[in-house]
């Protein structure tokens, strides 16, 4: 991997890292299904002006983009909204990882291997500790939430690997624009139903909340997948993936120092040790394979 593919795999980190405080700013001033809404509308809008359509299904981009978009952000956009701390919630959504393994496990029959399995156990004592010790300093209905939110973003996982299994190939840019057609409508249609009466056209107009919808359309999504991908298509994804791992902690550290999120105790150690586990799953492998080459040598 390249120095300058470094860097880029840096940016993406920071963007989406700090994605989570653009987030509570744009649900300050804008209902979440409206900002859903809005979001994807500004994604389809602008994408699907350079972006090819992938050569998958409509079925199939449908069920992707109501898992991953309208299901994951209704439910972290309304967390957030309810007081759920976007730093924490950045921890607790990397849950989607595990939610991934159990669904594969039920839904494709797929098999853990010994590191995913100590993943799991170590990831979920860390959910655990946040949600049996340190959930009593967070709303209740904000960490569910924020746990439906993964639980979504790992049945989308699951979709893609179906995709795979029928013999498409999806390219991940075309599938993030063109499945951001079906939440659309969805997020407008409860907007209109639910949040009516909490929509005030002073506040959406704010510099804050426009800049909120613009970031998490352009920067989050457009730039921030885009070239995801691209590092994808040039690197074997054992070596991208892990820089991944470094996004809660940009969210952590930008919640605190613009949000002035503090976490209780419980909240970071949970947090620590369910980031360990996504750690072993996706390092574990790599890092027992480094230590048997010198003993091979040998």
């Amino acid at each position: 991997m390249t120095w300058k593919d470094r860097l880029v795999a840096l940016a993406i980190v920071a963007v989406w890292g700090f994605n989570f405080v653009v987030i509570k700013w744009g649900v300050s001033g804008i209902p979440p299904f409206l900002l859903g809404g809005l979001r994807f509308s500004a994604v389809v809008a602008l994408g699907m002006s350079f972006v090819r359509r992938p050569a998958i299904p409509w079925r199939w981009l449908a069920l992707y983009g109501l898992t991953v978009g309208f299901l994951q952000f209704a439910c972290l956009f309304t967390a957030i909204r309810v007081g759920m701390p976007p730093g924490l919630a950045s921890i607790v959504q990397q849950s989607q990882a595990f939610f991934t393994m159990l669904i594969a496990l039920v839904w494709q029959k797929e098999r853990f291997s010994g590191w995913q399995l100590s993943g799991l156990l170590v990831g979920g004592s860390g959910l655990w500790l946040i949600g049996g010790m340190g959930v009593a300093d967070i709303p209740l209905l904000g960490f569910v939430l924020t746990l439906l939110g993964a639980l979504s973003w790992a049945v989308s996982n699951v979709v893609v690997r179906a995709i795979v299994r029928a013999g498409y190939q999806p390219d991940v840019m075309g599938m993030i624009v063109w499945s951001g057609l079906f939440p659309i409508a969805p997020f407008f249609l409860v907007a209109a139903l639910l949040e009516p009466s909490r929509i005030v056209l002073a506040d959406v107009l704010t510099v804050k909340s426009l800049f909120a919808v613009g970031y998490l359309a352009v920067i989050s999504t457009l730039f921030g997948y885009g070239q995801w991908s691209k590092l994808l298509s040039r690197h074997p994804a054992n070596l991208v993936a892990p820089y991944s791992l470094l996004i809660p902690l940009v969210a952590v550290l930008s919640s605190w120092l613009l949000l002035g999120e503090r976490l209780s105790f419980w909240q970071v150690t949970g947090g620590t040790v369910l980031l360990s586990g996504l750690a072993i799953n996706v390092l574990g492998p790599r890092l027992m394979a480094l230590w048997r080459k010198p003993a091979a040598a040998q």
